[in-house]
């Protein structure tokens, strides 16, 4: 359980520092230590190494375009079945 919480906490460190570049240590380690509870994890990051790296590496983030989706999904949801689609419009326009 040690084991893991430290993987853990090592990938949460990348995470935050962007430190990217060691990705693929982190994941020899932890397929070193065999934790069942990350293998599929480590498969999926291996799916697509480049993506992940340019994800704990780069400052770019999609946050902001999260925030107004989700928003946006929110008064969507409050509005259905109440009305049609030209109010369900301005109310996304004239929201804050």
């Amino acid at each position: 359980m040690a084991a893991l919480r430290d993987h853990v906490r090592d990938f949460a460190r990348m995470m935050l520092d962007r430190q990217g570049d060691k990705l693929e240590r982190w994941m020899t380690a932890v397929e070193a230590d065999d934790l069942p509870e990350l293998r599929s994890f480590i498969t999926g990051l291996r799916h697509d190494l480049d993506a992940a790296r340019a994800g704990l590496s780069l400052p770019y983030s999609s946050g902001p375009v999260e925030g107004h989706v989700n928003r946006i999904k929110m008064l969507k949801r409050q509005m259905y079945g109440r009305a049609k689609p030209d109010l369900l419009r301005k109310r996304v326009l004239l929201a804050d």
